[in-house]
């Protein structure tokens, strides 16, 4: 049974963009949020322009405490003229990816743990995320010394097999400093699984000003 006080569920948006838009697409996107916020009770923690590795991408993050109150509030922002954005002209590609979180890491609250954000992108063999699940409880109070983690689970909707985390950075000097210093402790990554991680994609992130999540 779901705790209805827990998140169950993150949304991860994921919408390609025309090169040279997203400075464009961002104001509307901004404007139309804000609106339809205060309207349908709709909640941002995060949307971010990508400026490395994937470019010319706006991410938005979606919490939900269960499939209910996705399609509730997904239909009560159909009925919002303000809702979606009008930005369907600038997209070329949009993929959306339903997250279960871990239950051992912290819902994403607003607040200021960046400005960078690196979402890391894993697939991985059938079967093998309970395992990933068990290696990163075992070590992620260690690794959080260092940097926050902001989400972590595997996609229950979306590409199977697939496991997204996300973490924040005061700058890309210290994700660098942070990475190397949480191998050279033994503190990350956790040991074990090599064998399942089939593929790896990231994409570096900065807040859009208008996101709770800085």
């Amino acid at each position: 049974m779901v705790d209805s006080g827990r998140v169950a569920s993150y949304t991860a948006d994921m919408a390609a963009s025309q090169p040279v838009q997203v400075a464009t697409r961002k104001p509307r996107a901004g404007n139309a949020t804000r609106e339809s916020i205060m309207a349908t009770a709709l909640r941002l923690f995060a949307q971010r322009g990508i400026d490395a590795v994937s470019l010319n991408e706006i991410v938005q993050v979606w919490p939900y405490r269960d499939l209910s109150e996705r399609t509730r509030i997904r239909a009560e922002a159909a009925k919002d003229a303000n809702w979606p954005p009008k930005i369907r002209d600038f997209v070329v590609h949009q993929h959306v990816e339903l997250v279960t979180p871990f239950s051992f890491i912290p819902e994403i609250t607003p607040g200021n743990v960046g400005p960078v954000f690196e979402m890391r992108c894993y697939s991985l063999t059938p079967g093998s995320l309970p395992g990933v699940a068990s290696r990163w409880e075992s070590k992620i109070a260690e690794r959080t010394k260092l940097s926050p983690v902001v989400m972590a689970g595997g996609v229950e909707f979306g590409q199977a097999n697939r496991f997204i985390h996300i973490w924040a950075y005061k700058s890309m000097n210290q994700r660098m400093e942070v990475r190397e210093q949480a191998r050279k402790a033994g503190v990350w990554p956790p040991p074990g699984g090599g064998e399942e991680l089939l593929a790896q994609e990231n994409k570096i992130m900065m807040p859009s000003s208008f996101s709770p999540l800085q």
